[in-house]
């Protein structure tokens, strides 16, 4: 006998609709073989996926998939939080009460006595209560599975909010210009580690500049391989057209077809 789908008592309020979503999650991980056999470890690399979803639906502005995606994120949660419950670790319960008291600890401008009346004080006041609840490190809490370019500003912004940064952009590309020599100077001695620890550093140095000018290094470069990767597509097509094979066009032919994609706002 088919298994009562778990409706919510109200439809038009959201605690009826979430306590329903509860309910059927716990009813595929009791009923699901699929469901039944996931781990947290299992299903952690679907949460990222989803997570990029998400950021991808956010940064096309399509509300409606938007929507979807943070659907998917809301049942990941979900999910591990039961995964959580069954095994005896914590609860859904722990996990809001824990998140609602850490957003009114950190908070203490609003819920407390304190003021702040910028942004850069508001962030200077969460690192701080961070520290205070129990981390060595200002950098503590950066995840080593972010993509290098957003672990970097990242670091860099938490190692700012307590002054440790510079004030005047033109240090700031200074620092991207003695990197870039640094660079040269290990590339022209064929020093391959050398020139390794180097690209890194103007790497981050540029992350840093990115970040001082206003501009997240990682959408950025995302914008230009977006980019790149239509020009690209275009000199493909464009050969195809022509009954050419890409591979036996020379590099002046392919760039003029490159110079045509720009020419059409490619």
């Amino acid at each position: 006998m088919p298994t009562p789908i778990p409706y919510p008592s109200d439809p038009s309020d959201p605690l009826s609709q979430m306590e329903a979503f509860i309910r059927l999650v716990r009813i595929l991980r009791e009923q699901c073989p699929w469901d039944m056999k996931q781990t947290h470890e299992s299903i952690s690399h679907l949460l990222i996926e989803e997570a990029y979803e998400t950021l991808e639906a956010i940064k096309e502005g399509d509300d409606a998939e938007f929507s979807k995606e943070l659907g998917d994120l809301l049942l990941h949660v979900i999910m591990h939080g039961v995964m959580a419950e069954q095994r005896g670790a914590f609860t859904l319960r722990d996990i809001v009460a824990q998140e609602f008291d850490k957003l009114v600890n950190r908070h203490p401008h609003i819920f407390g006595d304190e003021v702040a009346t910028d942004e850069a004080k508001v962030l200077q006041n969460w690192e701080r209560l961070k520290m205070n609840e129990g981390r060595t490190s200002v950098l503590d809490g950066v995840p080593k599975s972010l993509p290098a370019s957003l672990r970097a500003q990242r670091v860099q912004e938490k190692a700012a909010n307590v002054g440790f940064d510079w004030h005047d952009r033109r240090d700031v590309w200074a620092k991207v210009d003695e990197e870039l020599g640094e660079l040269r100077q290990e590339i022209d001695a064929g020093d391959l580690e050398g020139t390794k620890r180097e690209f890194g550093d103007v790497l981050f140095a540029m992350v840093n500049a990115a970040r001082h000018e206003g501009v997240i290094a990682e959408d950025a470069l995302q914008g230009t391989i977006e980019t790149f990767m239509r020009r690209f597509q275009y000199i493909e097509r464009s050969a195809a057209a022509a009954g050419r094979d890409l591979r036996a066009m020379d590099l002046n032919e392919m760039d003029a077809l490159w110079n045509e994609a720009k020419q059409h706002g490619m």
